[in-house]
């Protein structure tokens, strides 16, 4: 499948529209999943809820490790570690 195709639905009544197959196996949601809307000047991005949470997550965290004075991974994981309660091995 490539980057950049055109797919389309029709919206129904109640505003309800079928994601086409191609979209949703890009997006990796299935039924029951969630999907969030990101509206920018008049364009509508369609994101897998999921990826979209953990994507806000990771910006939110870009230089908390370096302000904690954590500086490698190994220091990073004796933190998680310690909070987890888990021992030192």
């Amino acid at each position: 499948m490539t980057n950049t195709f055109i797919d389309n639905a029709k919206v129904m009544a109640k505003g309800q529209i079928t994601i086409p197959k191609d979209v949703r196996n890009i997006l990796g949601v299935s039924s029951g999943d969630r999907v969030t809307f990101v509206v920018k000047n008049g364009n509508v991005q369609l994101i897998n809820s999921a990826v979209y949470a953990m994507q806000l997550l990771q910006s939110q965290m870009v230089g908390e490790a370096e302000a904690a004075g954590l500086n490698s991974d190994d220091e990073i994981m004796s933190m998680v570690k310690q909070v987890r309660g888990e021992s030192e091995v």
